[in-house]
């Protein structure tokens, strides 16, 4: 099997770890590895494949002998580093939010639209952690029977926020247990022991940008601009894994039990479901896991043709991590990603 010149950009950060964790675990075919972070993590050593890599600052330089480069560094670093990768040679898999709405940039969630991979252009982005569990869940149902409307709420893990939102959310905890006074600074207001109905800015319309992007990610992946859609994000005080409650509203009836059926056949879901002894799915369990839980799949009694679900998911593998690598593996497979041929120095 051919291999590849891999470098992980955010290589120090949460789902830059978990970029090497998952390649190491799939045995993805790479050459030569190159980790990438910001100057003040340049020097420092980590380990991937059993060998000690010292990161690199990150430059333009680095990516003439690379043929696929991770990203996770953030959209600033994306949009300033991402096309230079790419005029290099190399394809960029993007996990930050600068591409995801261009229109000349696949958006892509391999259980859903793998032929989008295809028609890239040297940069294919990931999308968004709650997008990509969410869509994977109704997809399955949406080729059969089409989707009209989505309520989503969502309530997400602090790693969302990354290392430094685990670290407030642990420090604040014991503080809040030990009768003291709490000061935020990742996030506007305490968030142990409490709930904050606030992802991102939040926008004229009320909405906040990260309901935005699930709104237009989800329309863009599932190819399907018709689909009405509303979003309210939620930070909850877990450390990982995003859970979704999700109204859904089709074209034509569907039962629970059909629903059932279908998703339990879909690639990537797992149905964990049955109230009478509170089986369903929990961000606890989904931590470290590969897979989209989805439970409570009920009727909505408050609306014809309409389903109630349960959808969880690791935020930082399937919602981040992994779907990219997904991504590198569709494409090589395909042949659509390949080594570059340009020439290097």
């Amino acid at each position: 099997m051919e291999e590849f010149d891999l470098a992980i950009v955010g290589a120090t950060g949460l789902v830059g770890q978990e970029f090497a964790k998952i390649l190491e675990q799939r045995s993805f075919p790479v050459a030569s590895m190159r980790l990438v972070a910001s100057e003040r993590s340049s020097g420092v050593k980590l380990f991937f494949n059993q060998q000690k890599i010292d990161v690199e600052e990150a430059t333009p330089e680095i990516f003439r002998s690379v043929d696929i480069a991770l990203f996770s560094a953030g959209t600033d670093v994306s949009r300033r580093l991402s096309p230079l990768a790419a005029e290099a040679g190399a394809v960029v898999i993007d996990n930050s939010a600068a591409f995801r709405m261009e229109p000349m940039v696949p958006l892509v969630v391999p259980e859903v639209n793998p032929e989008d991979i295809e028609w890239h252009n040297g940069i294919i982005a990931n999308p968004n952690c709650s997008t990509i569990q969410l869509v994977v869940a109704l997809y399955p149902l949406h080729k059969i029977n089409p989707i009209k409307r989505i309520v989503v709420s969502t309530y997400q893990a602090v790693s969302g926020s990354g290392a430094a939102a685990l670290k407030e959310l642990t420090s604040q905890s014991k503080l809040v247990l030990e009768g003291r006074r709490v000061c935020s600074h990742v996030y506007s207001h305490q968030i142990a022991f409490n709930v904050l109905p606030e992802i991102d800015v939040f926008l004229d319309n009320g909405y906040t940008k990260e309901e935005r992007k699930m709104m237009e990610e989800t329309r863009k992946i599932m190819h399907a601009e018709e689909i009405a859609i509303s979003a309210t994000c939620v930070r909850v005080p877990v450390y990982f894994g995003h859970s979704e409650a999700v109204n859904v509203e089709f074209a034509s009836p569907i039962t629970a039990k059909e629903a059932r059926k279908i998703l339990a056949e879909a690639p990537g879901v797992r149905v964990l479901d049955d109230p009478a002894v509170s089986f369903y799915p929990q961000p606890w369990a989904a931590s470290g896991s590969n897979h989209v839980f989805v439970g409570r799949i009920r009727e909505d009694i408050s609306r014809p043709y309409g389903l109630v679900m349960w959808i969880v998911a690791d935020n930082l593998r399937k919602g981040a991590a992994l779907n990219a690598i997904q991504i590198a593996e569709e494409g090589v497979r395909r042949g659509w990603i390949r080594k570059s041929e340009k020439r290097r120095f």
